[in-house]
């Protein structure tokens, strides 16, 4: 079993920055595929960020090209989410999740990753 925290979320003007973080327990998440999604009131969960076992590659959603990075700290079992000029259309709960299986492959879709953590809200507003 993987239990996933994300923490990092909070209230930030448009054009502002934060970086979320999903630390693991329980197993080293080194040989899994980590990815964000997002989800909005009243909106499907979405595809944000991925990332593949050995950080060999990364893959990010259109609409969040550019300002949003994913990134590994092996060693500290820890996945970040950079999130840099934000705009209010940002503003979801973030919620950190992880796949053992084909974890070479980054998956956009929810039902395919294994493990969730409980999300982190970020809102975004003037």
């Amino acid at each position: 079993q993987v239990q996933l925290v994300e923490t990092g979320g909070g209230w930030v003007q448009p054009g502002g920055s934060l970086t979320l973080s999903c630390t693991a327990s329980g197993r080293t998440i080194s040989t899994y595929a980590m990815g964000w999604f997002r989800q909005a009131p009243g909106k499907k969960r979405e595809f944000v960020a991925g990332i593949s076992q050995k950080d060999a590659l990364t893959n990010t959603a259109d609409s969040v090209r550019g300002r949003l990075t994913v990134s590994r700290d092996s060693a500290k079992d820890t996945v970040y989410l950079h999130m840099n000029n934000l705009k209010p259309e940002d503003t979801a709960a973030y919620y950190c999740t992880a796949r053992l299986e084909y974890s070479d492959y980054i998956s956009t879709v929810p039902y395919e990753y294994e493990y969730w953590g409980r999300g982190t809200q970020v809102t975004v507003s003037s």
